[in-house]
């Protein structure tokens, strides 16, 4: 893969190519791409989807958007860092005009929109969503639709979604939000389409990137890039960007460290035990009388997490650096992080975080509701698609097909109806999906 082309200034629709020469030095084009997914009501949605505990009410936890805010701020240090190595190692894309800080402006710009896709309630929204058509009504389906088409639902995917939301054309809004190909690129964590579940243990492989009805835009972004092909079978799966892995990485330090940072804050782990557990990152880096003059637990805690993605921040850009040579050649297959000197003690924080936090009672009950939730919001909405299909459509199914925002409502294929009714649960906030929740639950059709 070459540089110059993975960090292609095009954009849905450019029949020529765009040149880092021609660029407004006031406002590049990357920077229109982070201002676009923040103005998004997309992005706005992300400030009533909870971060680690679903339907949480207390001020403490970050929500989405916070997170999502917090990862482009590190994702762009790690830009640059990378950047300033890289335009040392190939000169060239200095004379072909790009500087530094355009490499901080793309992650921060992917990194801001990297959970844009995902559902209500976190991780238990996409799980129910994908098992509602693996083992409930959603199964109906199935024989309408062709196996990725089907797999597409069955494993419901964020980051699909995103790219989807990302992109997706609209009368009048052609190419949806335009985002550069290079932000596209460095923004696609999982570039392979939905089958084969998991062809490899390659990080790239893990899940995957957009639907079906995104594919041919996505292999014209794949060319422009330049993105190797791992395809084996006719699928579309290719080694990632290599700037995903920047995106990855800022995400993989803010989940851990902030998380872990809530769960004190919540009281879910006692201080003591928070430096125990973060003192093997932060030890050389320690300023202890600074440290102990702090007064508040919170003031504390700010300084000890400040002081890790300061560390991790440093260690990932190094380990990018080291390979940067398999990266390009799409020999690379696994997370920055799982690199790093301090993979042990992230580990640590990952299993404290996930005993103390995500298994917490308080999370479990949550989730439980929010699966509830979702699979109920599922279930009405496409029995109202499939009485539509095959004639026995009620007056119940026309109000509730009515509700729906016009640009959910598809009148393509089963497959586009489906997924239309299916992305507008998705789209919805964690506060929304309650309300409309109880407002269906017993048929009621008071809006």
């Amino acid at each position: 893969m070459l540089w110059e082309k993975l960090l292609s200034l095009n954009k849905y629709g450019d029949l020529s190519p765009r040149l880092r020469k021609n660029e407004d030095e006031t406002r590049l084009s990357f920077d229109v791409d982070y201002d676009r997914v923040v103005f998004s009501s997309a992005f706005r949605s992300l400030q009533d989807k909870t971060q680690v505990i679903p339907l949480s009410k207390t001020g403490f936890v970050h929500t989405r958007l916070t997170h999502s805010i917090e990862v482009s701020v590190v994702g762009r240090s790690l830009g640059r860092t990378v950047g300033k190595h890289l335009l040392a190692r190939y000169p060239y894309l200095t004379e072909l005009g790009y500087q530094t800080n355009d490499f901080g402006a793309i992650i921060a710009a992917a990194a801001v929109a990297h959970d844009i896709g995902n559902p209500p309630f976190g991780h238990s929204g996409e799980k129910a969503i994908g098992e509602f058509f693996q083992f409930k009504k959603g199964t109906a389906v199935k024989h309408l639709l062709t196996e990725a088409q089907y797999a597409d639902l069955c494993n419901f995917e964020g980051n699909a979604n995103g790219f989807r939301l990302l992109n997706e054309t609209r009368l009048g809004v052609e190419g949806g939000l335009r985002l550069t190909y290079a932000t596209l690129g460095a923004f696609t964590k999982y570039p392979k389409e939905s089958l084969p579940p998991q062809p490899t243990h390659n990080v790239e492989d893990k899940k995957y990137g957009f639907f079906q009805g995104d594919k041919l835009f996505f292999k014209e972004l794949a060319e422009t890039l330049g993105l190797k092909s791992n395809s084996i079978a006719g699928e579309l799966r290719y080694a990632r960007h290599p700037l995903a892995f920047l995106v990855e990485a800022a995400d993989d330090i803010c989940y851990t460290i902030i998380d872990f940072e809530d769960g004190i804050n919540l009281g879910l782990i006692p201080e003591e035990v928070a430096l125990e557990y973060l003192e093997g990152i932060i030890s050389q880096k320690i300023n202890s009388n600074k440290f102990w003059k702090l007064e508040t637990k919170e003031e504390r805690i700010a300084y000890l997490r400040a002081v890790a993605i300061g560390v991790l921040v440093q260690d990932a850009a190094d380990i990018f650096i080291a390979n940067e040579e398999a990266i390009l050649e799409g020999t690379f297959h696994q997370p920055l992080l799982k690199l790093s000197q301090y993979s042990q003690h992230i580990t640590n924080v990952i299993n404290c975080s996930v005993q103390r936090i995500y298994q917490s009672e308080e999370v479990i009950e949550k989730e439980v509701s929010g699966y509830v939730i979702l699979q109920h919001l599922l279930d009405i909405f496409f029995t109202a698609i499939m009485n539509q299909e095959n004639g026995r459509e009620t007056s119940f199914d026309k109000l509730l097909l009515k509700k729906l925002p016009e640009k959910y409502r598809k009148n393509g294929s089963i497959y586009d109806r489906v997924m239309g009714v299916t992305c507008y649960i998705a789209s919805l906030t964690d506060t929304k999906a309650v309300e409309l929740h109880l407002k269906t639950a017993s048929k009621s059709i008071n809006f």
